[in-house]
């Protein structure tokens, strides 16, 4: 049985201050997920700002949540839609001409649920070039989306994708090649 009493993350540092992650919070909260601003551009300078390494023509659309700018890597032309939630607790790398498609979910945190403690598990996720996250996809800890594969709509990703293919359904399967 968990017994969350007894948890205790205290070894994960997300690598940045407390003051630089209360800043982070307000300024994503204004700038970044504020679905009132229509401007990339702004969007983009600010996650400059806080340590996000952005490429040249990156598009990120209203009403995205990023929890650690300084752990995001986007590549060049990339697109991030409407609603993404990046939980980059570790290193999140999108490559070059990817579509992250509205509502989708990078989540680079879990619980061991097989503790009592309820461990957290934290694991880089990496999209490479010319991948495309369908619209309510989730990507888990430590998966691998493969150059030019296809997770289509309201897939769930536990293991990697190989390049080239289309992926769909929970837990996602090759249904074809891209």
């Amino acid at each position: 049985m968990t017994d969350l009493s007894k948890y205790d993350n205290a070894w994960y540092t997300p690598g940045r201050n407390a003051l630089v992650r209360v800043v982070w919070y307000f300024v994503n909260l204004a700038f970044i997920r504020n679905r009132y601003n229509p401007l990339s551009s702004l969007r983009v300078i600010c996650l400059r700002l806080f340590g996000a390494k952005i490429g040249r023509g990156v598009v990120i659309k209203p009403g995205v949540n990023i929890k650690y700018p300084w752990l995001l890597s986007v590549g060049d032309h990339s697109w991030i839609g409407e609603g993404v939630w990046i939980d980059n607790l570790a290193q999140v790398t999108i490559g070059s001409n990817c579509c992250i498609s509205q509502g989708a979910m990078l989540l680079c945190g879990n619980h061991n649920f097989r503790l009592p403690t309820f461990d957290l598990i934290v694991k880089e996720i990496n999209i490479e070039d010319g991948a495309w996250v369908g619209a309510r996809c989730v990507v888990c800890p430590g998966v691998t989306v493969g150059e030019k594969s296809i997770l289509t709509v309201g897939s769930v990703s536990t293991t990697n994708l190989e390049p080239g293919k289309i992926y769909q359904g929970n837990p996602a399967r090759i249904k074809s090649e891209r």
